[in-house]
């Protein structure tokens, strides 16, 4: 076995692993993971390493299709990956990314048994939603932390919510979606992602807000006090309770603005006269009503107007047979 350097733990800690698994072939562990590494490589988190278990290679493809050297490529066996990562931590790296195959073996387990976090990529689809089971059962049975990340989604589809509340019956979903789009696919063709690629679209926006909400998880993860306090994440009160209140608040200004809007316009208007406040009244043809309802003397039609009421030859309900 290689010896491996001394690591202080105070000025080298462990790296952390996220791996990303899933027995469904398609789900986008690959594409996912590759535009986190250099997400997170770009905003600050690295040194970050690549690990590729898949024996299909397109991890390896992809890097080797780069122009960038970073994130890092590390050409690594399931079977010394306790090793290697230990090598990975002592040589500096901070974060390692391992992409695995769609399959359900005992390397699989082995590799989730080193993770600090696993990533599970679902598709909003009833055969991905069925596939999820045996990849949740091996990562509860190694009691590692499970997030979900619904992944190729139609934008305002009701499958996608119906996926989101699914799976969240097996685990965290993580707050972003990435959506169905053309970039991701397109960018991995020359070894690059949708944020250099396409740095100002929507793809390159969801996969920075992917990357902010495990970025804040993994610093729980590792209980880094300082980088928490430095960002805060909100408080209940704040990020639930606080905008309903800021919504009563600005309907009470607006009807309270309404309000006020009403009374100066009547202070402003001229009075209306009595007659036209009170025309509508049934039976008061002078526009002279003092409130009170009372039956008027029936005087007959109006003049030039048949004269519909009941009499001997037009009952009032309708026509008559006698025997």
């Amino acid at each position: 076995m290689t010896q491996l350097p001394d690591r202080d733990p105070e000025t080298t800690p462990l790296a952390q692993v996220v791996v990303f698994a899933s027995q469904k072939g398609g789900s986008g562990k690959t594409t996912v993971s590759a535009h986190l590494a250099v997400e997170a490589e770009r905003a600050g988190a690295g040194p970050v390493a690549l690990i590729d278990t898949d024996p299909q290679g397109s991890m390896a493809k992809w890097w080797n299709a780069r122009a960038s050297d970073t994130p890092a490529f590390a050409h690594i066996s399931v079977p010394d990956l306790a090793r290697d990562i230990e090598a990975l931590s002592a040589a500096g790296y901070r974060l390692i990314v391992i992409d695995t195959p769609p399959a359900i073996t005992s390397a699989i387990s082995e590799i989730v048994s080193h993770a600090d976090l696993v990533v599970l990529p679902t598709r909003p689809s009833p055969h991905d939603l069925r596939a999820v089971g045996p990849t949740v059962d091996i990562v509860q049975h190694q009691n590692k932390p499970l997030v979900f990340v619904v992944n190729s989604a139609t934008a305002r589809a009701r499958i996608t919510g119906e996926t989101a509340i699914a799976l969240s019956q097996h685990g965290t979903v993580a707050p972003v979606t990435l959506h169905h789009r053309v970039d991701f696919a397109a960018s991995m063709i020359d070894g690059r992602t949708v944020g250099e690629a396409n740095p100002g679209g929507r793809s390159a926006a969801e996969i920075s807000q992917l990357w902010a909400y495990f970025d804040e998880r993994l610093a729980r993860l590792r209980g880094d006090t300082a980088r928490l306090i430095d960002n805060p994440l909100k408080t209940f009160d704040e990020d639930i309770l606080t905008p309903v209140p800021k919504a009563l608040a600005q309907l009470k200004q607006s009807g309270e603005s309404a309000a006020a809007a009403a009374v100066k316009q009547a202070l402003e208007a001229p009075e209306t006269p009595p007659a036209a406040l009170s025309s509508h009244r049934f039976g008061d043809v002078a526009g002279q009503w003092d409130g009170i309802e009372r039956r008027r003397e029936d005087t007959g039609p109006p003049p030039g107007k048949p004269d519909r009421r009941a009499s001997a030859s037009r009952p009032a309900f309708g026509k008559r047979f006698s025997a």
